[in-house]
């Protein structure tokens, strides 16, 4: 008979954000009559830019005509696209990163979670607490976590608290991790490093030999000078860092889905026979294998996203999500609430009623004020005590959210 690979019967049998929207449902069906407000999940709420929707139906009526018809495409990305990230996301900043170390998939989530084929089941991992989901789950299926106990704290995972004890700055592992995942802005927490602060991550990497997995989806929201939008700006990371980019909450593609990863190929890891390999060729190798590729249409989309029109309408959607930012930052604070993140990132991290947990304050923001939120033990032990709210929703509902708190 066939066997499965046990490591998925290890993890929680809910995935964080499907525990929500069962919760949200069951609400609903309670009370047909509620006006939720949807602030959890990071999807968006504005449509996709003119520009981006222009590129798409000019790309399909091309699909009409057998002299512009285009079937399979470069695993990897079209050129027109990976030049136009080489030339906008990291020369415009003065970062050398070749168009052959891109590599355009179907976003972020997808790339952060399968970027453990390429890495030994001996390998291991530090990850940030609280983080995305995806990090420990996906390393759990993958071999590399070890054992759950009754809080979901995996036993060969290395955990690095972010809280405000240490100001959510991780601290450098007592341990040797080979493999690092820091995602900043930060997914849950809105919070941020400082280019000194992660500079301390590239040198702990370059004198361990180890790998920094850097989720920089949110980069577009940063406004602080000296926060920076890639990990490549501090010396010496092409040559322990891949990269994750994300054109989801940047330009709204979370349901057209597009993104891609910079795997430079200065990076390396041992074989077991002690040989370096560039981990360039061997994510080429996976994507190639497991991957057919973003459609041609998507790309175009994502490719006029940095035209003169693209750039301003994407732009003004980044605006329009740091104000609802703002809104929230504030209007919690207002409320008495202890608050952290949404300056440079879509989240504000807020801080539980005393004496309640993640979860038990979840469900009195649904049932009592009809608010959506997301729990902040879903993203590991350190998040207990908070929960995440999402600028993502419309001005409408996002003030209407305060006023409810304000009560």
């Amino acid at each position: 008979m066939a066997t499965i690979n046990d490591n998925f019967i290890k993890i929680p049998a809910t995935y964080l954000f499907s525990e929500i929207a069962k919760r949200v449902a069951q609400h609903k069906e309670a009370n047909p009559n509620a006006k939720v407000i949807r602030m959890g999940i990071g999807d968006v709420s504005l449509p996709l830019p003119d520009a981006a929707v222009d590129a798409m139906i000019k790309a399909a009526e091309e699909q009409r005509h057998a002299e512009t018809f285009r079937g399979y495409g470069p695993e990897q990305g079209y050129a027109f696209l990976r030049d136009a990230i080489v030339e906008n996301d990291f020369k415009s900043r003065g970062l050398s990163i070749d168009a052959d170390e891109i590599f355009v998939s179907d976003g972020a989530k997808s790339d952060t979670g399968n970027i453990g084929d390429i890495f030994s089941t001996n390998n291991r991992v530090a990850i940030t607490d609280p983080s995305y989901p995806v990090y420990v789950d996906t390393n759990a299926m993958g071999g590399r976590a070890g054992e759950p106990n009754n809080q979901n704290v995996w036993s060969n995972l290395i955990y690095l608290p972010c809280n405000a004890e240490n100001n959510f700055v991780p601290q450098l592992p007592q341990e040797k991790a080979d493999l690092i995942y820091l995602c900043y802005p930060n997914n849950p927490t809105g919070t941020t490093l400082t280019k000194a602060q992660l500079k301390v991550w590239v040198d702990y990497a370059k004198a361990n030999g180890s790998v920094i997995l850097f989720d920089a989806a949110y980069e577009a929201f940063i406004t602080e000078d000296d926060v920076p939008h890639s990990i490549y700006e501090i010396e010496g990371a092409s040559e322990v860092a891949i990269e994750f980019r994300s054109f989801s909450k940047t330009a709204g593609f979370t349901g057209t889905r597009c993104g891609y990863t910079v795997v430079p190929k200065g990076v390396t890891a041992l074989s077991e026979s002690g040989e370096k390999v560039q981990l360039n060729k061997l994510w080429n190798r996976r994507h190639s294998t497991k991957f057919n590729g973003t459609s041609y249409v998507v790309q175009r989309a994502a490719e006029a996203t940095y035209s003169a029109e693209g750039k301003k309408q994407v732009k003004s959607l980044i605006s329009f999500y740091t104000e609802n930012a703002r809104i929230i930052r504030e209007g919690l604070q207002k409320a008495g609430y202890t608050v952290y993140g949404g300056v440079n990132a879509p989240y504000v991290w807020a801080k539980a009623p005393q004496g309640m947990g993640s979860w038990e304050y979840f469900d009195y923001l649904l049932k009592e004020k009809n608010i959506v939120t997301t729990p902040g033990a879903g993203f590991g032990l350190s998040g207990e005590g908070f929960v995440r709210f999402s600028a993502f929703g419309s001005r409408e509902d996002t003030l209407e959210a305060m006023k409810r708190l304000e009560k």
